[in-house]
């Protein structure tokens, strides 16, 4: 647990903001998206979140695989949601749909409104990721388990938590040893096959190794844990933290921007809405 996860967002305005800002924010952000179907006000959301994502000035090249990962995690999602669900959606009569056409075996319809919420969705899950985003890669690597318990979060979760952020590059940092060794030891990694199937049968010979040093690595730390009597009393944390005159407006802005929505919702506003040039002549 040696390697700290990448710090791509260092210097940026994002990035020093108190780090219980961007944690606070996204919560209040998920809650306020989560209420709206309304395509127009999701706009807005995303423009919001894409804003917000720019201040912490992440490089798109560094993040570009993930990005891809999470488009295409979301392409799914909302393509099983719009065939399976088509004809069950919320606040729209099944007499009231414009339909497109019915989906083969599945008879669901792929109506304007089906495809309206497919878009509310997109929208909804990208807006969440962007403002989500920023806790990963704008935030100092030792600030992420002081933030946590400064929120109130139990020292043994907030510690977890810290850990849980270090394991994942510590754990590719491993395979790439591994991926080297085995070379050394005349496996020839790019001939083993090609496409998703031939990645996944390559990596098959690392199962093992990379599972042994992930064990290896956990026992370890625990034993560290255990000697520094990690556990037996209230943890002090080195790093203090602060909250500015801008983070107390950033706070505010999210909350207001809460209220509006729950406002907005309770009145109706951001039911589904079709536009007009979805319907069909």
């Amino acid at each position: 647990m040696n390697i700290a996860p990448r710090y791509l967002g260092r210097g940026s305005w994002l990035a020093r903001r108190d780090p219980r800002v961007l944690i606070v924010g996204l919560a209040l952000f998920v809650f306020s998206v989560i209420q709206v179907w309304d395509l127009r006000i999701l706009v807005g959301l995303a423009l919001v979140a894409a804003v917000y994502y720019r201040s912490a000035r992440i490089p798109f090249h560094s993040v570009r695989l993930q990005w891809a990962y999470i488009v295409f995690f979301v392409s799914f999602i909302v393509l099983a949601n719009t065939i399976l669900t088509g004809g069950d959606l919320r606040d729209v009569k099944s007499q009231a749909l414009h339909v497109y056409f019915r989906m083969p075996l599945l008879n669901t319809p792929l109506s304007a409104e089906s495809t309206s919420y497919a878009m509310a969705q997109y929208l909804r899950f990208l807006s969440m990721a962007a403002v989500g985003f920023p806790i990963a890669f704008a935030v100092a690597p030792g600030d992420i388990g002081p933030a946590f318990a400064r929120l109130g979060v139990p020292d043994k979760f907030a510690y977890a938590l810290d850990l849980t952020f270090r394991f994942i590059p510590s754990l590719a940092a491993d395979m790439r040893a591994t991926i080297d060794a085995q070379r050394i030891r005349g496996y020839e990694w790019e001939k083993k096959g090609r496409g998703p199937i031939g990645k996944l049968t390559r990596t098959v010979p690392l199962l093992v190794p990379v599972t042994v040093n992930a064990i290896v690595g956990a026992e370890d730390t625990i034993d560290a844990m255990d000697l520094r009597a990690f556990g037996t009393g209230r943890r002090s944390w080195l790093r203090e933290l602060a909250m500015d005159r801008t983070d107390r407006l950033v706070l505010a802005g999210f909350g207001l921007l809460l209220l509006a929505v729950t406002a907005a919702s309770l009145t109706g506003l951001t039911r589904l809405w079709v536009p007009p040039f979805l319907l069909p002549a």
